[in-house]
């Protein structure tokens, strides 16, 4: 089992950057495909960002990329989120998530692969 904490997340304009991290606790972090995901008001949650155990892989949705990084330190049983050029409808409590039964080569994009969540972190990017 695995626990997640996101942190990293605030209020900042358009155009402004912001990175989130996801610590994990527990020592079998390297063996889970890391995600984020994010939920903005009104609106079901979605797919950001997926990165595989080493790191080799990694997917975006097609509204961040290119602005969104996604990387890993599996030394430190963490994940980020690089987040340039944020726009409003980027606005959205963002979570991290473990796919305990993913690919070495390849992640998924579905939420219901995921076992283990955070809490979420909000961003806020004003206009």
């Amino acid at each position: 089992q695995v626990q997640l904490v996101e942190s990293g997340g605030g209020l900042v304009q358009a155009g402004g950057s912001l990175r989130l991290s996801c610590a994990a606790s527990g020592r079998t972090f390297i063996t889970y495909t890391m995600g984020w995901f994010r939920q903005a008001p009104g609106k079901e949650r979605e797919f950001v960002a997926a990165i595989t155990r080493s790191g080799a892989k990694r997917q975006y949705a097609d509204s961040v990329k290119g602005r969104f990084t996604i990387s890993r330190d599996n030394a430190k049983n963490t994940i980020y989120l690089q987040m340039n050029s944020l726009k409003p409808e980027d606005t959205a409590v963002y979570y991290c998530a473990a796919d305990s039964g993913g690919s070495m080569w390849y992640v998924r994009l579905s939420q219901e692969n995921y076992d283990y969540w955070g809490q979420g972190t909000q961003v806020t990017v004003s206009s």
